[in-house]
């Protein structure tokens, strides 16, 4: 099932359809200057808004700190609980209401590739192909990243 992504991080916009796929739906709020580390352009929940064909859905981007869990990007659809997470330096593990779907990788070009299971749904692939592309996946591990710090630090 292939998803047609279109991405423009400095209008803040991101729509992903598909055939036999929900139309997914990413905005930054119109007006807001974009960060240089997110494809979307903004980690802050406040400033976007999340739509499947249509209908509001709940989305919380953690911030993006050390470790690489606080790269996750939680979603809820109708109920049911997305979490993309970090697995490694360049992909992200899919998961609903705890149950794995696949792993993603994207580097923030717009362009997505993924190894679904079997298990996931046309909404599945959707929404985590727009939670890909809109923030990236993949992430350093926390002591590399406490190392990098310390690194700069020492003249």
């Amino acid at each position: 099932m292939y998803a047609h992504i279109d991405l423009d991080g400095p209008a803040g916009t991101l729509r992903v359809t598909g055939h036999r796929m929900p139309t997914v739906e990413l905005l930054r709020t119109p007006g807001t200057a974009p960060d240089d580390h997110t494809p979307i352009g903004t980690r802050d929940p406040a400033l976007l808004t999340l739509t499947v064909d249509g209908r509001p859905a709940g989305l919380r981007p953690a911030k993006g700190r050390l470790s690489r869990r606080s790269y996750r990007v939680d979603a809820v659809v109708s109920q049911a609980r997305y979490r993309l997470v970090p697995c490694s330096y360049g992909e992200s593990r899919l998961t609903r209401d705890g149950r794995p779907l696949g792993t993603l990788e994207s580097t923030g070009d717009g362009r997505v590739d993924a190894d679904w299971s079997p298990d996931a749904t046309p909404r599945d692939r959707a929404v985590g192909t727009a939670l890909a592309a809109a923030f990236g996946t993949g992430a350093q591990p926390w002591w590399q990243t406490a190392a990098d710090i310390v690194g700069e630090l020492i003249p």
